[in-house]
């Protein structure tokens, strides 16, 4: 069996009196695509600046790739692809002249393949890296992270500042990523490119992980916003009775409420009337965090 692309034990990280991990045990396979998310503070970037050495831990062990990120950091970082949230860089070059630099120093990339991804983000090369707006930097970084085909890519943020056009182009070229066998580790407050690219997801609360799930069973239990509109007024105490509902509210035909779990007993209770329109809103990560959050307070696991 392949070694875990990423395996962290223990690891702690202070700084001062404060504590950034609290003993962090991550695991990330070969192949797959692994969302890690939490609310800002929670230590994403800390573990991912361990991950790539930029700061040391206090104590804990890290093995990315099955090497020590300090010890082996050179051969390391030929084999990573990176972008933080705010890719910042030299403003002085063009696009262009940036990213032959950093194929130059990975051994050379391919000028077609700079060209590909550039026109795939709709992405100028030829303007100067201080004269793009924050969104077009973004696009620089997402190219100068995938094209060298790196084994392991480590995203923090990678969307900041895309539109919602280029967060699908986006989505695509991470689905394309592990097509080909590369692990993606990707910290992210965009619920839905996490949704449709990973295959697992950490959160993480107070420096160390709360719970990881399949995106799948994630979205099972997340708690969603519904609203239906029947055909003729309905009774609120009748569906208040329903598993997994709360904030139920009626006015005339129109029921809101939130749903926690599966959706099959508010199915069952509303094909008893004749129903007109059906929305249900995927949640937010801030609604997903509290849910969590409120779960391992209730159940008294330590944060």
């Amino acid at each position: 069996m392949a070694d875990p692309a990423i395996r962290t034990e223990q690891l702690i990280k202070t700084y001062g009196r404060n504590r950034g991990l609290t003993g962090l045990d991550l695991q990330v396979e070969t192949a797959e695509v692994y969302g890690f998310l939490g609310p800002n503070g929670a230590g994403k970037s800390t573990t991912i600046r361990l991950l790539l050495d930029l700061i040391r831990p206090t104590s804990g062990t890290v093995r990315v790739l099955g090497l020590d990120p300090h010890a082996d950091g050179v051969p390391l970082r030929r084999r990573i692809g990176y972008l933080a949230g705010d890719f910042i860089v030299d403003g002085r070059q063009t696009g262009h002249e940036l990213l032959t630099y950093l194929g130059n120093l990975r051994g050379g990339v391919p000028k077609a393949r700079i060209a590909e991804l550039a026109d795939r983000l709709d992405l100028d090369l030829g303007r100067r890296i201080k004269g793009l707006s924050k969104g077009n930097r973004q696009k620089v970084g997402v190219v100068q992270a995938f094209m060298h085909s790196p084994e392991l890519l480590i995203l923090d943020e990678p969307t900041s500042g895309l539109d919602p056009f280029l967060q699908q182009e986006f989505v695509a070229m991470v689905r394309e990523a592990k097509a080909a066998g590369q692990t993606v580790f990707m910290s992210s407050h965009v619920m839905s490119e996490v949704q449709q690219t990973a295959d697992r997801v950490g959160i993480i609360r107070d420096g160390r992980l709360i719970t990881v799930e399949r995106v799948e069973d994630l979205r099972e239990r997340a708690v969603r916003r519904i609203e239906i509109v029947f055909d003729a007024p309905v009774s609120a105490d009748e569906f208040a009775a329903v598993p997994g509902l709360s904030d139920v509210t009626v006015n005339g035909a129109r029921l809101s409420c939130r749903l926690d779990g599966r959706a099959d007993p508010l199915i069952k209770a509303a094909s008893r009337h004749t129903v007109v329109s059906f929305l249900a809103e995927e949640p937010d990560l801030e609604d997903l965090f509290f849910t969590y959050y409120e779960r391992t307070e209730t159940d008294g696991v330590a944060a």
